[in-house]
């Protein structure tokens, strides 16, 4: 049977979206969602740029807000941000495991092109180290 993930964020635009992006890409037997509390009306421009970086294709994805999934049933629910975690939705389905596998946002990054594009590059890679990290503790068969 599939494993059923659910990623969750404020605004879905930058680290849910990479976490879900790098799920999908370690095992495509995996159902992986990606949610907001709080929706962007867009993905980050510079998280689907440092994602096909690493030949993540990103740019057909959208925010969605998370009441959309809250009767549905998980196998993990894992908030990716401070904000999130502190207004997580009650989950009226059934969900086996809620996690917390936190990250900076990116989308706070200051400074010059390069160094905005530099942080989006380090929290990506750090989300990718973390969630391989859960993949081959949880879900790997």
């Amino acid at each position: 049977m599939k494993k059923r993930i659910l990623i969750l964020c404020t605004g879905n635009s930058c680290r849910s979206q990479i976490a879900e992006g790098f799920l999908k890409s370690f095992d495509d037997e995996l159902e992986v969602f990606s949610a907001g509390t709080n929706p962007s009306n867009q993905v980050h421009p510079k998280a689907i740029q440092v994602m096909s970086e690493v030949g993540i294709d990103l740019s057909k994805n959208h925010p969605k807000k998370v009441d959309q999934f809250v009767t549905d049933p998980f196998d993990f629910v894992i908030t990716v941000c401070d904000n999130a975690k502190e207004t997580c939705p009650i989950f009226i389905g059934r969900v086996g495991k809620q996690l917390y596998i936190g990250f900076e946002d990116p989308a706070d990054a200051t400074g010059t092109e390069e160094e905005i594009i530099s942080e989006f590059r380090r929290i990506r890679d750090e989300i990718k180290i973390d969630f391989y990290k859960f993949y081959e503790e949880n879900l790997r068969s």
